[in-house]
């Protein structure tokens, strides 16, 4: 396990200083381009997420420090109640064109202080993480009301595979401006705010015992599993941070913090089920 030093929780206290730490920390490799038929692949089997962050918003906890915030999947979408960062596939109809326009003054984009340098030496790969940026944005805005001009592209995260889909999420790290009244739609339950102390706190983790339901077993095996997760208190609320999600997130702690979840092995069990209308959805 690595503990942030002194310095790295400092800054939690300022958050200018933050942005420009997490900017620094996450600055792209600027290396070989992919080639066309490597970019056309990508786009064939990837999805892309925000990894959002603020502070002074109005949501639970999050009115006085940095927050990372996630949204709680409803009953009528795949993997419902679980948490997880707003975003989906891209829109070739629509995403193409929003991607264009994130170059423009004073939008996410042209304000990325890496921009021009990475458009300039990989302008295949450029050309990607604007068209993952802007289908992050639509879905955000779609599934939370997130208002695109009042957020702050900060870089971008390593791909993520999921183990139960197949499907590679581009996570893409972003701090809201401004406060916000975030208005939840059908595919999302509430909105849920996480202070990066907390996330930061080796206490917070245990160990998620997964028990799959006779009607999910012949879809998910083995029948019982372990994984590590993060659980957080919200009031009356007890969420529970895992699976893929929970990667992004400690990816991005331990590059921006050097920050790693203990070991759960020995840490006690929080309990979970995975059945068949976690897998494909809920009409009810």
């Amino acid at each position: 396990m690595r503990n942030p030093d002194p310095y790295l929780r400092a800054i939690l206290d300022h958050p200018s200083s933050l942005q420009e730490h997490i900017e620094e920390r996450l600055a792209p490799e600027i290396a070989e381009d992919p080639s066309l038929e490597e970019l056309k692949k990508q786009l064939g089997m990837s999805s892309s997420v925000l990894l959002l962050l603020g502070c002074g918003l109005r949501e639970n906890g999050c009115a006085q420090e940095p927050c990372v915030i996630l949204n709680r999947r409803s009953r009528r979408v795949r993997q419902r109640g679980d948490l997880c960062c707003p975003g989906g596939t891209v829109e070739m109809s629509l995403d193409p064109i929003l991607a264009k326009a994130l170059s423009l003054p004073h939008l996410p984009l042209a304000r990325w202080r890496y921009w021009s340098e990475l458009r300039r030496k990989r302008p295949h790969a450029a050309r990607l993480l604007a068209l993952h940026l802007a289908t992050g944005l639509r879905e955000s805005w779609e599934e939370m009301r997130l208002n695109p001009l009042f957020f702050r592209f900060l870089g971008p995260l390593p791909p993520e595979k999921l183990r139960l889909f197949v499907r590679v999420i581009h996570p893409l790290v972003g701090w809201v401006s401004k406060p916000q009244r975030f208005v939840p739609n059908w595919e999302v339950d509430r909105i849920v705010a996480i202070p990066l102390r907390h996330l930061l706190d080796p206490g917070h983790y245990y160990r998620y015992r997964l028990y799959v339901a006779p009607d999910a077993q012949g879809a998910v095996e083995p029948p019982t599993q372990d994984f590590p997760c993060f659980v957080h208190q919200d009031g009356v609320h007890v969420e529970v941070l895992w699976g893929a999600t929970f990667r992004i997130v400690t990816l991005f702690l331990f590059k921006v913090f050097d920050f790693s979840p203990p070991d759960v092995s020995d840490r006690p069990i929080v309990p979970g089920l995975l059945d068949a209308a976690y897998l494909n959805g809920s009409r009810a």
